[in-house]
């Protein structure tokens, strides 16, 4: 029996981790549910899966049917608690996360602004505290998948990329379009903050960080292509010039449940099947970089390190809030993130508090810039 601490829980990778749960009831217990805003699915969930302890944002103590009030960052220490899966969207599950780390738990990452904004910290971390990172982002657990049995290093790690939205549009075409038109995932179904990110490919920048941190891979070792099916979900290059890909349906439930199980897979019939007959052909484009001025904007700060990469996930989460808000235009976002990037002084050598403070900084102040407009 496996017991687990879901945080974000009312999210996307939230409800389908707790889909995999019920496929598996004597597998897994859930001790603590955490949750932001959606107040009456929690409920829903804690009455349904009976965990000790609920987490709300916001909240002090209280009760919730059984279950009692505890602080994320005290949940994931619990003793009873052997998986964290982190799945708050956006910088507000860094704290969560590497407290989980320092706990020594097994984390299964969803959420990858923690390790974009502290990627050594969260692998030091991890480090010295016998903790283990287990990839649920379906790039790079493809990635950590295709590593198993290898003992030699790889030579290049290729993510693929839907292409978003709009990818077969041009930069210039995108003045007008709505975020119920950036929503429309030609693949995947995610949250709202994931699928703007994808639509401006800063989320493949993000997953390249994550890549860099996770699998020890310097960055111009790392390749984006666009592969419109989404059934590969990225590939590895060997020595040798051999490739290997993991593949499968677009379906968050197969990377979720491989971390939950790893290193065992369990047979779950209600999961998709993979047809190779009825998918076709597969087909790999390059990027087109005008088409996605986020990515470079981010792969430059991401670069130099310091404290660069938690404002450019503070400021980008900020500026996806104000284009679903309706305050700012699609083709605003690089702006909008650049210009808070500009305000940034940097450091070179920042502690947790210091990356933390510095998100939170590129957050507020990029609302404060573009909601007076």
């Amino acid at each position: 029996m496996k017991r687990l601490a879901i945080l974000g829980s009312t999210g996307s990778i939230g409800r389908q981790t707790l889909e995999v749960v019920r496929c598996f009831p004597d597998e897994f217990e859930v001790v603590v549910l955490c949750a932001g805003r959606n107040i009456e699915l929690l409920k829903s969930q804690v009455e349904e899966f009976r965990p000790t302890y609920f987490c709300q944002t916001g909240e002090e103590g209280g009760r919730m049917g059984g279950a009692r009030h505890i602080p994320p960052q005290e949940a994931v220490r619990l003793p009873q608690v052997d998986i964290v899966v982190a799945a708050m969207a956006g910088s507000v599950g860094m704290g969560s996360t590497i407290a989980a780390l320092q706990a020594g738990k097994k984390v299964a990452l969803a959420n990858k602004e923690p390790i974009v904004m502290a990627g050594e910290l969260l692998m030091q971390a991890a480090a010295e505290n016998g903790a283990e990172i287990l990839p649920v982002d379906s790039e790079p657990s493809a990635i950590w998948q295709c590593m198993q049995g290898e003992t030699t290093p790889a030579r290049k790690l290729i993510l693929t990329a839907s292409g978003g939205a709009f990818r077969d549009r041009t930069w210039e075409s995108l003045r007008d379009v709505t975020p119920a038109e950036a929503l429309r995932h030609p693949t995947w179904q995610m949250g709202h903050k994931i699928t703007v990110d994808s639509a401006t490919l800063m989320n493949k920048a993000f997953e390249v960080v994550e890549s860099r941190w996770l699998f020890g891979m310097p960055f111009e070792r790392i390749e984006v292509v666009v592969h419109r099916q989404s059934i590969i979900h990225s590939m590895v290059e060997f020595e040798d010039g051999s490739v290997k890909a993991q593949m499968g349906p677009p379906d968050m439930r197969f990377p979720i449940q491989y971390a939950l199980f790893h290193p065992d897979r369990r047979a779950n019939g209600n999961l998709p099947k993979f047809d190779p007959v009825k998918i076709g052909s597969l087909t790999f484009e390059a990027m087109k970089p005008s088409l996605y001025p986020c990515f470079e904007l981010a792969m430059d700060y991401a670069r130099r390190g310091g404290t660069w990469p938690a404002v450019l996930a503070g400021a980008d989460e900020a500026a996806v809030a104000l284009f679903l808000d309706g305050k700012v235009r699609f083709t605003d976002l690089p702006d909008v993130v650049s210009k808070t990037l500009g305000k940034h002084t940097a450091d070179k050598s920042p502690g947790l508090e210091d990356v933390i403070h510095a998100a939170s900084w590129a957050f507020e102040q990029t609302l404060k810039d573009w909601r007076a407009i």
